[in-house]
């Protein structure tokens, strides 16, 4: 195990008071549920956002991952005003026609379900590895989230992809079907597509936008390292 991994979950065992972890069905995602359930140890809660987008395939790898762990992924869902007002406003496709609309469209459908889900936690954990982009480029194990007024662990900070699917081959984890199909990084259907070869690992979600602008809020720089 990497040190900054061991540092990660050893810093985690430390907190009082319940944690969750951010589930996006990603292979990082599996690993670090694996991670917990081996060295964690106590109880934690795992939470995805339905934001009603989602690939079909990713519904299905949803109810194997529970299947397979033996657990249920907490689900989170837009607020139906909220999601009634996007669309009749934006339409289908509007989150493409300006960075407005599609961090709009990521404020209902993501940002203010993830509130609801952090709501009386002491911290979460992410799957998030500094090799995905450059927006995740200076990421830390542990960090202070300033958006969300908690501690956030990022146990794969300092892993690459290999490592990543190395382990899921190594323990037998499932793995998400679109993976086979050259997607790197899976989120909703409409705002994310396969990679050519030579693409860096997140250049298919909002590939129309520039690089320093594609994360969708969950994530952003406002953090505080702490390690």
């Amino acid at each position: 195990m990497r040190d900054a991994t061991k540092e990660s979950l050893e810093r985690l065992c430390e907190v009082k008071g319940l944690i969750t972890l951010a589930f996006s069905h990603q292979a990082e995602d599996v690993v670090v549920l694996d991670l917990l359930l081996k060295h964690y140890p106590r109880s934690f809660e795992v939470f995805t956002l339905e934001t009603g987008k989602l690939f079909t395939q990713t519904l299905a790898f949803h109810e194997e991952v529970e299947r397979f762990f033996n657990l249920t992924i907490q689900k989170y869902h837009p607020s139906p005003k909220a999601l009634l007002e996007l669309e009749r406003e934006l339409g289908e496709w509007g989150m493409r026609e300006s960075l407005e609309n599609r961090h709009r469209c990521c404020r209902v459908r993501k940002i203010e379900p993830l509130k609801e889900a952090l709501k009386g936690k002491s911290a979460w954990v992410t799957g998030l590895r500094a090799e995905q982009s450059i927006t995740r480029a200076e990421l830390k194990s542990v960090e202070f989230d300033e958006t969300f007024d908690l501690l956030k662990f990022n146990p794969l900070s300092t892993w690459s992809e290999t490592e990543v699917f190395e382990y899921i081959k190594e323990h037998a984890l499932p793995l998400h079907p679109l993976y086979t199909e050259g997607y790197r990084s899976i989120g909703c259907s409409p705002c994310t597509r396969a990679i050519e070869a030579g693409e860096e690992l997140r250049a298919g979600r909002w590939w129309w936008e520039n690089p320093e602008h594609k994360e969708c809020g969950l994530h952003l720089k406002g953090a505080q390292w702490t390690s």
